[in-house]
């Protein structure tokens, strides 16, 4: 089955409302021509969210936030729900990115219920999974790996899984300039359709889209993004110049 590609750009705590939407004006430009052959999307901060939505309108760019509350409303200061994201304009949402989970406690039991807050908002989820530098070196990377997708996809149907995006991303590969090579990803990217085959049945492990995200850039993103069970990547840094993500986008298979 031939899966489009989906490139999306996480910028993190970058950018003001003013500088996102310049990025975003000069990507649209960069990427129009691909309109139906590559998936793009980019996720700026929360404040930025609602005016680069705008300045994307009718293009083929749409926005994702990069977290949410798995709650509607609440007392939650300074937590943002789905809803709220959907208002603002957002498409996807990320979810469970090893910073979440490193920084501030994010758990598979956490990002599974902000899964179901997603859908109900009529929003997509981009799923993160990935190992640590010390997890791997003690080769237990798909262990790690199998118990985060399996605690974050556990209750889901196959309805609802195959609009899934998920995205492998080591964590010791994220801003460090190390990159996995292109078989340690692809062994990995393998694995987890394995474990989306034995959840969901073959049909639906081959329409879900699994990116990988660690250090990718313009100068290894064909590599990567050519092996058979990598369909696109979740890209950090590189994504903050419009110039070099239009540049990993192009290097998706069917640009």
């Amino acid at each position: 089955m031939a899966r489009r590609s989906f490139v999306a750009g996480n910028w993190k705590m970058h950018k003001t409302v003013g500088e996102a939407t310049a990025i975003a004006r000069e990507l649209r430009g960069l990427v129009s021509q691909l309109r139906d052959r590559v998936e793009i999307a980019i996720a700026p901060p929360f404040t930025a969210l609602h005016a680069v939505a705008k300045a994307l309108e009718d293009s083929n760019v749409a926005v994702a936030a990069q977290n949410c509350h798995a709650e509607v409303q609440g007392a939650f200061t300074g937590e943002v729900s789905a809803p709220m994201c959907a208002e603002a304009g957002c498409r996807y949402v990320i979810l469970g990115h090893s910073e979440r989970r490193q920084l501030f406690g994010e758990t598979d039991v956490g990002v599974n219920s902000k899964v179901k807050a997603v859908l109900a908002a009529k929003l997509l989820p981009i799923i993160c999974v990935g190992e640590t530098l010390a997890e791997r070196e003690a080769g237990k990377t798909l262990e790690i790996v199998s118990a985060q997708v399996r605690g974050c996809l556990n209750g889901f149907s196959a309805e609802q899984g195959k609009s899934f995006v998920l995205a492998y991303e080591p964590v010791w590969a994220i801003g460090t300039g190390k990159t996995a090579t292109s078989k340690q990803a692809q062994e990995v990217h393998a694995h987890i359709r394995g474990l989306l085959t034995a959840q969901w049945g073959e049909g639906v492990a081959q329409a879900v889209r699994i990116q990988y995200g660690g250090s990718v850039k313009p100068e290894n993103a064909q590599e990567l993004l050519s092996q058979p069970d990598i369909d696109g990547a979740l890209v950090g840094g590189a994504s903050l110049k419009a110039a070099d993500f239009a540049a990993i986008v192009k290097a998706a298979p069917g640009a």
